[in-house]
């Protein structure tokens, strides 16, 4: 047994709490102020940290809204927004993550933005690709990146190769994305990410999930060779991961596609995990239907997808979801919690 588990599990046995999380008990009612629209655009995959001027930034993917949803795999750019509270309201700031040359590896696309802040610097990991125009080209030339900034603001210096790219023969042999990261209690970093594998074009075979670590949050980013969230022959169980570390385990909210771990339907689905290696369904795993629990009522939506967790003093403070409604009205919730 190694290290890192013993004190993984050490520090599990000491906060019994940590063992049994339960998200539906501690999602609250959600203000009206923590919708968040960009006019004339569509709006995926919010994720926000707070800066060093108080202030909090939302990292989300928009694109044309004339496009419609799907355009998010040939239009999507990176922008941010700021709010003075972390439910909002957020205002546009600035396109973080634009086109660029077509001699790079996200030079058409950029999307599922997730940011950390290490140190003195912030690292934003995100997907990226280019393309023909043609949908099923974009999606399989996805690559995982990161840029690096001083400041929320940027300036941002993107990598020129993909993070990482995809594995020959592999579990992630078309395509790589939806990162996510967290660090150990070693100091290294553990990153958990989707890839699809080999197999009949252009959809490619399963999509399944595999672990990277790290000694630095800019890699390089060692493989594990264990796929998971795996369910039976299921070829396309969850996608959307989250993770984090608290209080001796490691955490994942992911997206349920089918219902297939909730029993629930579409739904997201909490995991758990010593080492971040080997996952299981937590005790309590469900952690939202497609529903939101607006102040002035609930509302069942098409989607929520793209959970990230916003803490405070170490707890998850703030549930961050992209929202479906139609093809044409997407946009974010920052949905309040209590410990």
């Amino acid at each position: 047994m190694n290290k890192l588990l013993i004190f993984s599990l050490l520090l599990g046995v000491l906060d019994v709490a940590a063992q049994d999380l339960e998200f539906t008990k501690m999602i609250q009612p959600v203000p009206q102020s923590a919708k968040f629209e960009d006019k004339g655009y569509m709006v995926w995959c919010g994720s926000m940290v707070k800066g060093d001027d108080g202030k909090y930034y939302l990292f989300y993917s928009r694109w044309p809204q004339s496009k419609k949803h799907l355009a998010w795999v040939t239009d999507s750019e990176v922008a941010v927004a700021v709010a003075n509270a972390p439910t909002g309201p957020y205002k546009f700031a600035k396109v973080i993550l634009p086109k660029r040359d077509k001699k790079y590896w996200d030079a058409d696309v950029t999307h599922n933005p997730t940011i950390h802040k290490f140190g003195n610097k912030y690292y934003l990991y995100y997907m990226g690709n280019y393309g023909n125009g043609e949908w099923w080209d974009h999606r399989n030339h996805q690559r995982i990146g990161v840029a690096v900034a001083d400041s929320p603001l940027g300036q941002w210096k993107r990598s020129d190769k993909p993070l990482v790219d995809t594995t020959p023969n592999a579990f992630d042999h078309l395509l790589t994305n939806n990162p996510s990261l967290a660090q150990r209690p070693d100091g290294t970093f553990l990153m958990v990410y989707k890839g699809v594998s080999n197999g009949k074009m252009p959809f490619g075979g399963r999509v399944l999930h595999g672990v990277a670590i790290a000694n630095s949050p800019e890699g390089p980013f060692v493989k594990q060779p264990k796929p998971v969230f795996v369910k039976d022959t299921v070829k396309f169980a969850a996608e959307d991961p989250y993770i984090w570390f608290q209080e001796g385990k490691y955490w994942a909210i992911v997206k349920d596609m089918k219902g297939v771990f909730t029993n629930a339907g579409t739904s997201l689905a909490l995991f758990e995990s010593l080492d971040g290696l080997d996952w299981k369904p937590a005790k309590n795993i469900l952690v939202s239907t497609l529903e939101i629990p607006w102040e002035s009522g609930t509302e069942k939506v098409g989607k929520l997808e793209r959970p990230q967790l916003y803490f405070e003093n170490g707890k998850p403070k703030i549930l961050f979801c992209a929202v479906y409604i139609s093809d044409t009205v997407n946009y974010n919730v920052a949905i309040p919690l209590k410990n």
